[in-house]
């Protein structure tokens, strides 16, 4: 769920994946990574998502719509 959230946000602030790597300090690769699930988040990633996207952590990790 997490990863379709993160795309979802990101395509909305109309963002590249190396955009969004660069304001939260990880490479491109490891968006796309997030994006299809197959790296989990640390909380500071998390963290920062939050911030970036103004959302909460429970709406990225899919808890609430």
């Amino acid at each position: 769920m997490y990863g379709q959230r993160i795309k979802e946000l990101r395509t909305n602030q109309k963002l590249s994946q190396t955009e969004l790597a660069k304001l939260i300090g990880v490479s491109q690769k490891n968006i796309s990574k997030y994006e299809l699930e197959k790296l989990d988040l640390s909380t500071d990633i998390l963290i920062k998502l939050c911030e970036i996207f103004q959302t909460s952590a429970d709406y990225i990790l899919g808890i609430e719509k």
